[in-house]
């Protein structure tokens, strides 16, 4: 079916840039704490790492309604075109204020982070509610497969971590201004501090990827 093949490309798609993007992202930023790189070439790393990480930003967002898709053409999910028809709305509706946001560079409404931070804890809580409900046996013939529950707590443990990873490179703004001010020094050690609290975080997100990858091709009942 064309809808099959479709939701199936898209999802892949979203794993890959996904996965892709984030790598990218983690490489490029040890150029911000490399011995013997300038300040402007420190501060032109930090925006490619921006716009790079926008793919696994614009990933996420797709991931719900892309698998929600997918597993509704699967007939693993009862899903009607009205209610797909509004997933997908919200979900562009979602990606357009998070690329709003990125495109003013820091300058964004505060209204909007904090509308996009508040999607993002109900998408949280939704995406655990629904998979305790499916696990619990609560929906009797109606709840998800074993896999299907497990990918959305993936998805749920994604962007949980997203949400910590910016609590941590909160002081990172602050500490590339003062790459240019009179203690650049201080600014390099809160610089690498700063990276180093995330790294772990990020690569826990990849290993929830690749477990959700993984569930997908060998679906446990």
């Amino acid at each position: 079916m064309p809808d099959l093949a479709l939701f199936t490309l898209l999802h892949l798609l979203v794993f890959v840039y996904w996965l892709g993007g984030d790598l990218g992202a983690f490489y490029t930023s040890r150029f911000l704490i490399r011995p013997g790189v300038s300040a402007d070439r420190r501060l032109m790393a930090a925006k490619i790492v921006g716009d790079v990480d926008m793919a696994p930003r614009t990933a996420l967002i797709l991931a719900l309604p892309t698998g929600l898709s997918l597993a509704a053409a699967k007939g693993w999910l009862a899903m009607g075109p009205a209610v797909m028809a509004a997933l997908w709305a919200g979900s562009l509706a979602w990606l357009a204020l998070a690329w709003a946001i990125h495109n003013r560079h820091g300058a964004a409404p505060m209204a909007w982070r904090q509308a996009d931070l508040m999607i993002r804890w109900l998408m949280i809580a939704g995406l655990v509610a629904a998979a305790a409900w499916s696990l619990s046996g609560a929906g009797g013939g109606d709840g998800l497969p074993l896999f299907l529950s497990l990918k959305l707590l993936a998805l749920a443990g994604c962007t949980g971590l997203g949400l910590y990873i910016r609590a941590v490179l909160a002081p990172l703004g602050p500490a590339l201004m003062g790459l240019t001010g009179p203690d650049a020094a201080g600014a390099e050690a809160s610089l690498a501090a700063t990276l180093n609290r995330a790294r772990p975080l990020v690569v826990c997100i990849w290993a929830l990827l690749i477990a959700a990858a993984a569930l997908a091709l060998f679906k446990p009942i």
